[in-house]
């Protein structure tokens, strides 16, 4: 109606549509390079090993989009849960991007010292490999929610889904976790700062400055 002020939100905004399209089609990609990279991510999660398809050599196209994929889809779910009603920066989308490089690159770095601290190369590698493949998922289930939430444009639903997603994600590799390091009473040291220093404080940080940057942007 001519006149009257509309509030641009992410939910209206013509680069949230464009940016799902792009991380569809990085996903889409990711698997045409990479065969078995997002279908038998399922099944490499009940092995010990990274992938299923780890006899086949890892394309290096295969590996960026499904990182593209895996960066961008939380991006946008963190932007679309705190977004206050009339912004839609689309670089509040990068500043979020290069928050979830910046606390992964943070995590790499504690998980090489913890493991060259407890000398635990072995546990931390078992217990590191399926974490991929776990990422994956949870983003796979994150983008169709991302889809319908964009569409009804509920900023408490799309909280409540992306937390229980969280939660999961967190809960599956505790579990993980458990499994490979109680082996001993000595290992819950070791378990207790995995859990909190390589889990829950990157989750905490990431939700922090992403909050931080996207009020301020």
């Amino acid at each position: 109606m001519d006149g009257v002020m509309h509030i641009e939100s992410i939910m209206s905004a013509s680069w949230c549509g464009w940016t799902m399209l792009v991380l569809l089609l990085c996903a889409v990609a990711a698997e045409f390079f990479q065969p078995g990279v997002i279908t038998q991510a399922p099944t490499a999660l009940l092995v010990r090993t990274e992938r299923v398809y780890k006899a086949a050599p890892t394309n290096f196209l295969g590996q960026l989009f499904i990182t593209l994929f895996r960066i961008g889809t939380p991006a946008i779910a963190l932007c679309l849960c705190f977004s206050e009603p009339g912004h839609a920066s689309f670089t509040a989308f990068w500043a979020v991007c290069g928050i979830i490089v910046g606390v992964w690159m943070v995590k790499m770095l504690c998980h090489l010292l913890l493991d060259y601290t407890f000398t635990l190369r072995r546990q931390f590698g078992e217990a590191y490999e399926p974490y991929g493949n776990l990422v994956t998922l949870v983003t796979l289930a994150m983008y169709p929610a991302v889809l319908v939430l964009l569409r009804v444009g509920n900023a408490v639903a799309a909280q409540w889904t992306i937390g229980i997603l969280a939660a999961i994600f967190l809960l599956t590799v505790i579990y993980r976790t458990l499994r490979t390091y109680l082996v001993s009473l000595s290992a819950v040291l070791y378990l207790i700062l995995y859990i909190v220093t390589l889990e829950v404080l990157p989750i905490v940080l990431l939700i922090y400055f992403s909050t931080q940057t996207i009020n301020i942007l």
